[in-house]
């Protein structure tokens, strides 16, 4: 059994070491990006730094995640492009009336929280989500690309300004496409180089320091031509990131003069959605990460999120929300308690206090060409085939909502997709209007408790989005360390969504002890054979594989047990140290025997590292032995710089009695 990491200064007096040194690589990764968001989303790059160091120092006190970091996010960039948009009155003052509405803002996120309704996010379909990050990722690009190349575009609208990049490739300025591309070729291959020295910092970091030798041999400081092929190009300081010597000269205050308009109040409703769905799905993400599978108080981080986006927007700085990509890197880094988030954004203040004058010979181009790449991954080929692999209506939600928003604003989009949803599920499930809404709402689905303390939930009607709370209440009955059989014979459609966090509430029970048996879907068909996609019930039995029909004779020849869909077995792959911050998704063909008196078995296992915005998705083939008697757990991982230096990480080196010459470079 894991022993939980204690709460409050206990946790900190037990795990500073370990916190220390994840934040120092989450500090790393977030300098960049506060700088690029805020760039992005046409404000002074500081606002960014003054939202990621509030979100660590503030935040931490009051907010009910463990391990989650919190700071400004990509899908800041389009909602505050869009405000000073809608603000801008032509005074000049467009992003005081942005902050005044970040202020009110984070009170209304403040009210959400204390009104508990924080669970509400739950009913936001995720392919609906995805594409509107997708969308956020097109607007990013558009954007960021022709300040990459050094190029301009008189195009107003997203779609137009990236097909204006594609005309401009002939007019890139070479002095910085040249910092661009090796800060591009540095972001793909970063993780590919076995070089050591190159793992000193994250990739973000390595475009920074990489670019500013470039500006000095280029020499940006001063304006001038330089000419190249027989043509002239611009070079100058306003190439370069403008922030000033001292924090306190970044300090902006908002002005809320406009609050009684419509523009205002339409902006505010636009940032509360937007964050607090992004914070809420992110927070959610990872709790599956934590290898102590903690839950996060949802209305306790609105609350703490709220409060740090008041206190960020009355200084000049963004929304704050839960970051991903940086809680990724903070949990792959060992981080034990919520300490590390406060002690990232320590660290970033030290570094705008102290690298003020290093950060503005950083070109624009190099925290351009960082965006566009991070704007990539968010719509990918790879994000369409995996939305693609859900299903192909997860594909039309994504498409379509991606579409509509990035022709009208975030909020269209947001609820436009859950319209074309809804409408789906509705001519998928073959039903009138009023009767679809009874078999979701007055579905019939209930809990019950056996004689034996077993406990069994008949999930009836259609469960999709919009009965995930019913859903979830059923679920918050059965206690943990239960044995529980969840049916879903009688459900006519079963989304995603459901899926998804029944997958959830699978994974966190049987870490607690529990037993979770998902039956009754051997009736449902589904567009795809991902274990997740929607199921339809009908009578249409299962389609073998060829894969399936080679392993199945395989196994008979030899005698040994072959299963397409085995039941079970995913708690005990969570007992290994690997898959404790990887969720596994499913186990599929599975073969197994004995050989004396040691089982195997070997199957197809998919797992995710990572999660939502910064999951990659992995299918192995995987063997597993079980000794008949017992071992010593224990892993093996190569040191880090940090580690070697500073020997202070949180797994100590083992005295091997046998092996005494084990190699030193491993814990």
């Amino acid at each position: 059994m894991e022993i939980v990491p204690k709460k409050g200064l206990q946790g900190l007096a037990e795990n500073w070491q370990s916190d220390v040194i994840a934040a120092i690589s989450v500090s790393l990764v977030a300098l960049p990006l506060a700088l690029g968001i805020a760039l992005a989303a046409g404000v002074p790059p500081m606002s960014g730094m003054l939202s990621a160091i509030i979100g660590g120092i503030v935040t931490t006190f009051f907010r009910g995640s463990h391990i989650a970091i919190n700071g400004p996010g990509n899908v800041l960039v389009a909602v505050i492009l869009a405000s000073v948009l809608a603000l801008d009155d032509g005074s000049g003052n467009a992003l005081n009336y942005v902050l005044a509405a970040i202020v009110v803002s984070g009170a209304l996120q403040v009210v959400l929280g204390l009104l508990k309704l924080g669970r509400f996010a739950d009913i936001f379909h995720s392919s609906v989500i995805y594409g509107i990050l997708a969308a956020i990722g097109v607007i990013i690009v558009a954007k960021q690309i022709h300040i990459a190349m050094g190029t301009t575009t008189e195009a107003t609208e997203i779609i137009d300004t990236m097909v204006d990049a594609v005309f401009q490739i002939p007019n890139i300025n070479p002095f910085v496409g040249i910092i661009s591309l090796l800060g591009l070729l540095l972001l793909i291959f970063h993780s590919r180089i076995s070089y050591k020295f190159f793992h000193f910092l994250p990739a973000p970091m390595w475009v920074l320091v990489i670019s500013i030798p470039f500006v000095y041999f280029f020499n940006f400081f001063e304006p001038h031509n330089a000419s190249l092929f027989g043509n002239d190009y611009q070079i100058g300081p306003e190439l370069l990131i403008n922030i000033p010597a001292n924090l306190i000269e970044a300090i902006a205050h908002p002005d809320f003069s406009q609050i009684n308009t419509i523009p205002f109040w339409t902006t505010v409703l636009s940032i509360t959605m937007i964050t607090s769905i992004e914070s809420l799905v992110s927070a959610k993400a990872v709790d599956k990460l934590d290898p102590y599978k903690r839950k996060t108080d949802l209305n306790k981080d609105l609350v703490g999120l709220g409060m740090s986006t008041m206190v960020s927007g009355a200084l000049g700085g963004l929304p704050v929300v839960t970051v991903i990509i940086r809680s990724s890197v903070n949990v792959q880094n060992h981080a034990k308690t919520k300490w590390s988030n406060l002690f990232h954004g320590l660290f970033l203040l030290i570094f705008i206090l102290f690298l003020a004058p290093v950060i503005q010979q950083v070109p624009l181009c190099a925290l351009a060409i960082l965006l566009v790449y991070t704007g990539f991954k968010l719509v990918s080929p790879k994000v369409f085939k995996r939305i693609y692999g859900q299903g192909v209506e997860q594909l039309i939600f994504f498409v379509g909502t991606l579409l509509i928003t990035l022709y009208t604003n975030l909020l269209v989009g947001l609820f436009a997709g859950l319209f074309l949803a809804v409408v789906s599920h509705m001519l998928l499930a073959r039903v009138p209007i009023i009767t679809f809404f009874k078999m979701i709402f007055n579905s019939g689905s209930h809990l019950i408790f056996k004689k034996n303390g077993d406990y069994e939930l008949k999930i009836k009607g259609i469960a999709n989005f919009l009965a995930t709370i019913k859903i979830d209440n059923l679920l918050k009955q059965i206690p943990l360390g239960s044995k529980v059989s969840i049916d879903l014979a009688e459900a006519r459609l079963v989304d995603f969504t459901i899926l998804e966090n029944l997958q959830d509430f699978e994974r966190m029970h049987m870490s607690a002890g529990g037993k979770v048996k998902i039956e009754g879907m051997n009736k449902h068909i589904s567009s795809t054979d991902h274990k997740l996609a929607l199921k339809l019930l009908t009578n249409t039995p299962h389609q073998v594989t060829t894969r399936e029909i080679w392993l199945s004779a395989m196994a008979e020849e030899h005698n040994w047990s072959f299963e397409s869909d085995p039941k079970g077995g995913l708690d005990y792959f969570q007992s290994f140290y690997f898959f404790k911050t990887r969720p596994v998704e499913a186990q599929t063909n599975r073969v197994s025997g004995a050989y004396d008196d040691m089982y195997w078995e070997i199957s197809d296992v998919t797992f995710e590292e990572g999660a939502f915005l910064a999951s990659e998705k992995y299918n192995t083939t995987l063997g597993l032995i079980k000794m008949p008697f017992p071992i010593p757990k224990f892993t093996i991982e190569e040191k880090g710089f940090l580690d070697n230096i500073l020997n202070i990480a949180d797994h100590k080196d083992i005295v091997y009695k046998v092996y005494h010459d084990f190699s030193n470079k491993f814990l």
